[in-house]
């Protein structure tokens, strides 16, 4: 069920970000940073889940959905990244270059160099580069 906000806009869903004591943010009051962020979290905690990565979840794997999910965040993350700055940004590329490497790890037939999931929009990654 999606909510309308903001001069009418559908939002698609609940934003899930913090919300102040006594009530719902307005989406015209969240900063943009916090959106993206917000976003990259759930794709990378949905990711996690889907390669078996999630605690409660051990033995759930499922690489297609789990492919999806990080190309989805490489997207995000590689559109994003100029303008949420350094310190915004930084984390959201070591996330996601961790899942991308654990995707390798989990993969049964492993992708060439530069195919695997995202990699398109960051180039290869491998456990060494760059001292990484």
């Amino acid at each position: 069920m999606s909510e309308t906000s903001h001069r009418g806009v559908t939002t698609g869903g609940p934003i899930p970000d913090p919300m102040p004591v006594g009530g719902a943010r307005d989406i015209a009051d969240v900063p943009a940073v916090e959106i993206v962020s917000t976003a990259a979290l759930h794709l990378m905690s949905a990711a996690a889940v889907n390669l078996g990565l999630a605690e409660d979840l051990p033995r759930h794997r499922d690489l297609d959905e789990a492919r999806t999910l990080i190309e989805a965040l490489a997207g995000l993350v590689v559109s994003g990244a100029p303008r949420l700055g350094h310190h915004h940004a930084a984390p959201l590329r070591d996330g996601l270059r961790t899942l991308q490497l654990a995707f390798r790890e989990a993969s049964d037939i492993p992708d060439a160099p530069g195919e695997g999931p995202g990699e398109r929009l960051t180039g290869p990654v491998s456990p060494t580069r760059g001292g990484h």
